[in-house]
């Protein structure tokens, strides 16, 4: 079951209506500042990850000399 286009144009005059035209820039802005904060702390853990991971088979090479 997927969302048609109908009911993307009723979601979308849905959140105009709520929100008002002064105020969809400003929550638009919003999404857009949560989004690019919940990307970079994804990337960070991705990072974390990987370093930890290197780390670990690094040791276990030493160890296997």
């Amino acid at each position: 079951m997927s969302i048609g286009p109908w009911q993307v144009i009723i979601i979308i005059l849905a959140i105009i209506i709520l929100f008002g035209g002064k105020k969809l820039p400003e929550l638009a802005r919003s999404l857009g500042l949560g989004l690019k904060e919940f990307k970079k702390a994804t990337r960070g853990i991705k990072d974390e990850l990987k370093d930890t991971t290197d780390e670990v088979e690094q040791s276990a090479t030493k160890d296997d000399k």
